[in-house]
């Protein structure tokens, strides 16, 4: 009998849930518990197989929590626990693997048993990704046999690219259904990227494809879920909620893979038979037996505004309760920045769980303060007003001696800013409270924030959002009720340190400043070549020369979320001290 009768000889049906869970990083203990309660729901649901992220009883990534090996001998010991307990239900499970060498690995886990083992293949060590500093390759794939069904197990990266195990699990393994463990973190468009490249693999495959992502916050990394179920010609069965844990049921009919096939004269050719490219295993797992599941409506794609936006959320929230603060403080100035920080704060945290601080100087007018009441009031967030004008007078005071005889500059604007930081650090320190800063994108690239000053604080909301899109995102979220009152969005921006002062009088308009930035910094463009897309020779040489001579401030930001194709942090990473100047 060919592996196409044999297809078709069989009627066989598999519910397959991918859980979408929220696992920190470190936690093994509550990782472990969470996998266990989500078996058992997943079972609840008549699921044959549950599907993990990747690395789920460590969280992703844990990075040089890796280097010790203790983190990988507990997780192995969780993971032999948890087998313990599994029975009906299979499950794959991330963890990492020490075996003579460590690996980013998937556990087949069914019958009270780990009854097969995976090792990833390609390990990414571009952008986020540093794999390659902690893990040895795999280098076979996976086929376990579930009720019938064939079922290859990869994990993320494996199948980002055509060829490798995935490829060689339906192919030389003849799998029905490849799932694939992600830890796949977020950034704007990733969603829609992700589903055009799994549902070629689908179609190239032959075959259902499950994809189950990690969802939640880790540092400036965030995962967005938006797990899948595709099948054989590559369209959408089932589709995880974005930027919120969900599980997800679908269910894989054999029988149309083997009809897919019959039509694709690629599978009438000569294949290699499962051997040396292919592990096997065998579990004692039934096809379903549960109703068919009800047909409900695939949740359709957030729209770009509201999934940037859910990012900073999730990210900001996550950063907050993961690391244990209660409350959250800010500095707000009647700016578009700190009102879009203040306003995407209390929806992570909640009202009650904001202070906002007005810090008036000299310069401050009446309009700026009026509009840091309002905001505060349409959030339902405390307000504290501390005025710096004294403190001014007592630093100005301080300083006459060294600073007789010389003209005002920006060493007397940027004592304000140092000046509303201290205060803001100083109730941090008291009440325990985290300081989030406001400072966005345009402003770190070309350094136009103050160290120790507008600088200082424990997580950066909007550290990766360039200007034009606070101004997008501040816009979106008055869609519906204006909590952003709109003369904050129309006015002006000003940095307020000086009279009359404006943030043109030293950069150009943001809407050309951020054109400049996506190409230099998130495309990658040469200063030449962003001369080639139409800009002026010498702005151009001048944005590019106070983006590169600000690295040293940026290695002294706090973390903030990741939104775009390349932050800074951990996507992009430049010498502090460095002579080489970009053509």
């Amino acid at each position: 009998m060919t592996a196409l009768e044999q297809h078709t000889s069989r009627n066989q049906r598999l519910r397959v849930a991918l859980c979408q869970s929220n696992l920190a990083v470190g936690d093994l203990e509550g990782n472990l518990a969470r996998v266990e309660a989500d078996i058992a729901a997943a079972a609840a649901q008549g699921a044959n197989l549950a599907v993990f992220p990747e690395l789920s009883l460590t969280g992703y990534p844990p990075e040089d929590l890796l280097l010790n090996p203790r983190l990988a001998e507990t997780a192995s010991q969780g993971l032999r626990a948890l087998a313990a307990s599994v029975t009906g239900t299979v499950a794959v499970v991330g963890f990492p693997a020490l075996d003579g060498d460590l690996f980013n690995a998937a556990a087949v886990v069914a019958d009270g048993d780990v009854v097969g083992i995976y090792r990833k293949h390609f390990l990414p060590n571009y952008g986020v990704f540093d794999e390659q500093r902690y893990f040895a390759r795999g280098e076979r794939a996976l086929v376990v046999e579930v009720g019938g069904v064939r079922v290859g197990i990869t994990v993320c990266e494996d199948l980002w690219y055509p060829g490798g195990p995935g490829q060689w699990a339906a192919i030389d393994g003849n799998a029905e259904l490849i799932v694939n463990l992600s830890g796949s973190p977020y950034h704007r468009g990733k969603g829609a990227e992700r589903e055009r490249m799994l549902a070629q693999r689908a179609g190239d495959y032959g075959c259902f494809v499950a994809f189950c992502n990690a969802v939640g916050g880790q540092d400036e990394l965030v995962f967005d879920g938006h797990s899948l179920v595709l099948d054989p010609m590559g369209q959408v069965v089932a589709r995880g909620l974005q930027f919120e844990e969900d599980l997800v049921l679908a269910d894989i009919d054999a029988v149309s893979v083997a009809r897919r096939r019959l039509h694709d004269p690629r599978w009438r050719q000569s294949r290699p038979a499962a051997g040396e490219r292919v592990q096997t295993a065998t579990v004692s797992g039934r096809n379903t037996t549960a109703r068919p599941l009800e047909a409900k409506p695939t949740p359709p794609m957030l729209d770009p505004n509201a999934e940037v936006y859910r990012a900073l959320t999730l990210g900001t929230a996550d950063y907050f309760h993961k690391n244990g603060f209660k409350h959250a403080v800010l500095g707000l100035s009647g700016g578009i920045d700190s009102a879009l920080a203040l306003t995407v704060a209390a929806d992570a945290l909640g009202a009650n769980a904001v202070t906002a601080v007005s810090m008036p100087s000299r310069f401050t007018t009446d309009m700026n303060r009026n509009d840091a009441r309002e905001l505060a009031e349409n959030l339902g967030v405390e307000l504290i007003e501390l005025p710096i004008v004294d403190l001014m007078g007592s630093y100005d005071t301080a300083l006459a001696g060294p600073f007789a005889d010389t003209d005002q500059n920006v060493a007397e604007e940027n004592l304000q800013a140092r000046i509303r930081g201290n205060l803001l650090m100083a109730l941090s320190n008291k009440f325990g409270w985290l300081v989030l800063t406001t400072g966005n994108k345009s402003e770190m690239s070309v350094g136009y924030a103050t160290l120790y000053g507008d600088m200082a604080g424990g997580f950066a909301v909007l550290k990766d959002v360039l200007k034009t899109w606070v101004y997008r995102l501040s816009r979106w979220r008055n869609r519906e009720t204006e909590a952003i009152p709109i003369r904050i969005i129309e006015k002006p921006p000003t940095a307020e340190l000086r009279e009359h002062q404006l943030d043109t009088d030293s950069l150009p308009p943001y809407d050309k400043l951020d054109a400049i930035l996506e190409a230099y910094i998130e495309a990658d463009r040469s200063p030449d070549e962003v001369i080639q897309l139409g800009f002026d020779a010498e702005l151009v040489r001048r944005i590019v020369s106070l983006v590169d001579r600000a690295e040293y401030k940026r290695r002294q930001a706090p973390p903030g979320v990741r939104i775009s194709v390349r932050a800074f942090g951990r996507d992009r990473r430049l010498p502090i001290t460095n002579q080489y100047r970009p053509r």
